[in-house]
């Protein structure tokens, strides 16, 4: 049994941060951690989402797999969060389950975990990074411990996100190799640290 155990929690549209998910969920495996991939609930009525085909057929392609619940969160020692930029902030879908989140914080049950955000927009300055910024507010009210990327790796100078993982899809949707690099780096260094510091526990 491994001894870290990473969720990877998401909202995605039209699938680019569902993409962004699998490869975090992959690298976290890669990494011998336990993990979890869970999708959050869509909130956007059917005729909306009816009036875009890549929403429609995204919603299509994950119906049936297993939502996120909050024992997600209160299972794992890392936690990786997804969500499309949405005017500079976290999409309401992902904001609604975090809000659901309270009775485990007030039991303190959210707290020194390892949290790390990604994010996907249309433009480069789409607001990824306030996006970033803006779900890590929810991370430091639950006493977790934000791990982000920094400049921890050479991909970071090519994909220029210290906050977290941001993919453009203005050039195209599919995930390129500094936006597989830089998945697979967050995914990396947040299972170590996790690691590290279960190890610490364990030596106190």
């Amino acid at each position: 049994m491994s001894d870290v155990k990473v969720a990877v929690i998401y909202y995605s549209a039209t699938g680019t941060v569902h993409a962004m998910a699998e490869r975090l969920s992959q690298a976290a495996e890669k990494a011998g951690a336990e993990h979890r991939l869970r999708h959050v609930t869509e909130l956007a009525p059917a005729h909306v989402i009816e009036t875009q085909e890549a929403w429609q057929q995204h919603r299509s392609r994950v119906e049936g797999m297993p939502e996120a619940e909050p024992d997600d969160v209160d299972w794992a020692d890392v936690v990786l969060l997804g969500t499309p930029t949405r005017f500079g902030n976290v999409a309401s879908q992902l904001k609604q389950y975090l809000d659901q989140l309270g009775p485990l914080w007030g039991q303190g049950r959210l707290a020194d975990k390892v949290y790390a955000g990604f994010t996907a927009s249309q433009t480069a300055h789409g607001g990824q990074e306030s996006t970033l910024l803006a779900l890590y507010n929810t991370i430091h009210h639950f006493g977790g411990l934000v791990v982000s990327p920094g400049y921890t790796d050479p991909v970071k100078f090519q994909d220029g996100n210290p906050y977290g993982v941001g993919k453009v899809t203005g050039a195209g949707t599919e995930l390129d190799d500094t936006d597989v690099h830089a998945l697979d780096h967050l995914a990396e260094r947040a299972v170590d640290v996790a690691r590290r510091l279960s190890a610490g526990t364990r030596a106190a």
